[in-house]
This record gives structure tokens, sequence and C-alpha cells, in this order.
């Protein structure tokens, strides 16, 4: 696990708000959103669909199209640089050359009617001045990295000549050409079967300690998490409801809509235990409850006040005295009760 303390911090996240301007109104996709990420470090952003986690990964890349997005407010700092007010020289330099973008469905990041020797060489042409004898050797170089076997031979195909998974090793070859400091893993392993998710999830994690670099992991997949994640943010409806480490997620959840994502889950050592999906839908971004956002859909709810009246403030949590360096954290009026009935429970 990487440790925040020590280790060089590469992207700070700074009060980021995201809208968008549609013909049904104004739809407010991320809401202040804050964090940084550091060398080393697998970083996790997890809710259900329409949460924010893509848009929040865009806006890094500066891939948002705009209209209708309009960034209108914070900072996303690259070291010296924030990328919202960068010239567009600088951002092609760091977009592939110092962070780069896995992106969730390899048949639309890969171009069909070109080889994928061709694609992973062109990055670097682009952001090293290679030549095309150079840059086909390092393609070669970098799908052997990745686990695609005669990798010689299949450098000149055709992504419709690879299989799902060996499309996928290729759009990671393809963002680490450059060997980045960080890499934006959005949805790497959604249209992906079990066994071929494990496969790439482990070339993953090899790639990170290979390049030594720090990867953002976009999912909605729990299991995902659990098994790469150092720290993990939980969004709901535009904004962060939670934030801490794997442990403090999984074992002491502070929100309840952080408990109900674990409760959907089917647990391994008692594969016949009942999964007790959250009721309701994810609000509407245009016309969000007044209050906390998640309270509609809340077991522990106190209605009309607290929570469909005020918006509750993210806390830092009570750390156990074994980690002091904590930093938990959860925007839910009753936080701490939950922390402490959790730490009960597991007594």
């Amino acid at each position: 696990m990487a440790s925040n303390t020590s280790s060089e911090r590469l992207l700070s996240v700074q009060d980021l708000h995201v809208r968008f301007e549609t013909e049904d109104g104004v739809v407010q996709a991320v809401n202040e959103l804050s964090f940084d990420i550091h060398r080393g470090e697998v970083f996790a952003i997890v809710g259900e669909s329409g949460s924010g986690k893509s848009v929040t990964a865009m806006s890094i890349l500066g891939l948002l199209p705009s209209p209708p997005a309009v960034v209108e407010g914070g900072a996303i700092l690259w070291r010296e640089d924030d990328l919202l007010s960068v010239n567009q020289q600088r951002l092609r330099q760091i977009r592939g050359g110092e962070i780069a973008m896995i992106f969730q469905d390899p048949l639309t990041a890969l171009n069909p009617v070109h080889s994928i020797g061709r694609q992973i060489g062109e990055v670097m042409r682009i952001h090293r001045g290679m030549s095309k004898k150079q840059a086909r050797a390092h393609a070669i170089e970098m799908l052997e990295l990745v686990g695609i076997p005669q990798a010689a031979t299949r450098v000149d195909m055709h992504p419709h000549e690879f299989s799902g998974g060996m499309r996928q090793r290729a759009v990671i070859a393809m963002a680490i050409a450059c060997k980045p400091d960080l890499l934006i893993a959005d949805e790497p392993t959604t249209a992906l079967d079990v066994t071929i998710q494990a496969q790439v999830l482990d070339v993953l994690n090899d790639i990170k300690e290979e390049i030594d670099s720090a990867i953002l992991l976009i999912t909605h997949d729990l299991g995902v998490v659990a098994g790469m994640a150092d720290e993990v943010l939980v969004m709901y409806a535009g904004s962060e409801v939670e934030r801490g480490s794997v442990d403090e997620i999984f074992y002491e959840s502070a929100h309840p809509y952080t408990t109900g994502l674990l409760g959907s889950l089917p647990k391994m050592n008692d594969p016949d235990s009942e999964l007790r999906p959250i009721g309701g839908q994810p609000p509407s971004l245009i016309n969000l409850p007044t209050g906390c956002a998640f309270h509609p859909r809340c077991p522990v709810a106190q209605i009309p006040s607290p929570c469909s009246e005020i918006v509750p403030v993210s806390q830092k949590l009570t750390a156990k005295t074994e980690a002091p360096e904590s930093e938990h954290r959860a925007a839910c009026h009753f936080a701490q009760d939950l922390v402490d009935h959790a730490r009960a429970a597991a007594l």
C-alpha cells in the first residue's frame, strides 16, 4: 500500500465543479470534489452510474465536450500545472506522455482500420520522436509486457483479429507506451468475463510496479477495489460521500450509501447470504433533493430534520489507535455513530 506521507504527490483535484447545460436544465455532474493522488498509489473512485466518476476522469484530461460541459470552478494541479488553464500545446504533452487513460470499451478506443502496432507506435512517434522502425519495435515490447503471446506477429494485426481480453491488453499497452506517471483506468474490466478480468487487473498491478506509476481507478465494482486500491472515494449524485482506506471503507463504512453498496455484494464466505439492493433510484442531477441527496433512499434518515433539510458536511472520523494517520471522512449527519457501531459489531 502506498504511503501518502512519504510519496510524491502527482495530482491534486481541488473543489472541482462541473455542470452540463441541457435543454431540460442544468445537470450538476460534479460538486466541489477534492482529492490527491500520490506516486505508487491506486486511488479508486466508486459509485453507481451517473455519480460523476467518469466526468471527473474526463475533466482531468480536458476531454469533456464544451458545450455542453462547463467547468464552473476549482483546480486540477498536475505538479506545477493547472490542467484547467494550461495551453493546448502543454495539455497535448501531458496527455499520453505523463497521464494516460485506459478506456472502458477497447473497440471504441482502437481505430479499426489501423494495425495495433501502428496505433501503439503513433504514441511513441508523437511524444518521443521515434522513427517508424523504433516505434514498431517498442510496440512489440509493450505488447510483450502486457502478456500478448507472439507479439512480434500480432503487432501487425487489426483490432477485430484480437479477442476482447487481448484488445483490452492492447489498450493498456498503448496507455503505458510512454511510461506515464499516472494511469486513469475507467471501468477497465467491465466488458470482460471474470477470468479475463483477473488477468487484466494483474497486468495493471504489474505495470504499476514496472513503471513506478499511480493509478486512478474508476469503477462500480467493489470486488475490483478490494483487490487493487489503497484509498477509496465514494461518490453519490456528483459529490463525495465517503473516503478512506480499503479497510475503513469495507469494515467501518460511515455512510449508509457505502453500506448499501457493500450489502449488494455476494459474500465469499457465505454464498447463500441474501443480497440487499439499495432501494429507490439515484436522484435527478437537475433537481437534487434538499438536504442530503441520499436521504430519500437512506434506511437511517431522520426526516424532516436534519437529513432532508441540512446538507451534511464531510467530517473526519475518529481513528482507531493503531491507525492515527487515517483520513477517513464521511458526509453524513450520523457518520461517527455508524463507525462506532461497525467497530462494536466486529468485536
